[in-house]
């Protein structure tokens, strides 16, 4: 299996909704993160970053195919050199190392690209599997903000890994 991070391209669409759309995926992230995904989200969203610079939000491309995102979202003020790291995967890549390489990938793009000390993700309580790729790329839990997320009608802890540029 063959795992890169790339630009994302107007012809991942089918790629992005067939895996976006999906509520196992939707679970673990951020409600402005749609769901159901539908084909003018997919749109949307790729006019938004398709050959957008600096290259912040890409596509993790599995043998050729769009099999989810990963991207940063560059803080700013006193928080310049941090930036916060996100991604996600489709369920049939799921257990198979794909984020964890993804973000391997990714982590290294974005310290070596931008001038940043401090990658952080943020992670719902019940999402073990994203902890443990964190874990293998070197992040360390700084710290747990205790009932932070409210997602599903549900009150969860917000778990905080980080790794800094050394």
């Amino acid at each position: 299996m063959n795992i890169t991070i790339r630009g994302w391209k107007q012809e991942d669409l089918e790629d992005l909704v067939l895996h976006a759309n999906n509520i196992n995926v939707w679970n673990n992230l951020r409600n402005y993160f749609p769901f159901p995904y539908t084909e003018e989200h997919g749109k949307a969203w790729l006019d938004k970053v398709v050959d957008k610079l600096p290259a912040i939000n890409m596509a993790i491309d599995v043998d050729g195919r769009a099999a989810g995102g990963i991207g940063m979202i560059l803080n700013s003020d006193i928080y310049i050199k941090s930036a916060e790291i996100g991604y996600w995967i489709g369920e049939p890549y799921w257990g198979k190392g794909v984020a964890t390489e993804a973000l391997r990938q990714m982590t290294a793009y974005a310290f070596y690209y931008f001038d940043l000390v401090r990658l952080y993700a943020e992670v719902f309580e019940t999402n073990k599997a994203s902890m443990r790729v964190l874990e293998k790329n070197g992040y360390y839990l700084e710290g747990v903000r205790r009932k932070a997320v409210f997602k599903n009608g549900v009150l969860m802890d917000d778990y905080i890994w980080v790794r800094l540029h050394a």
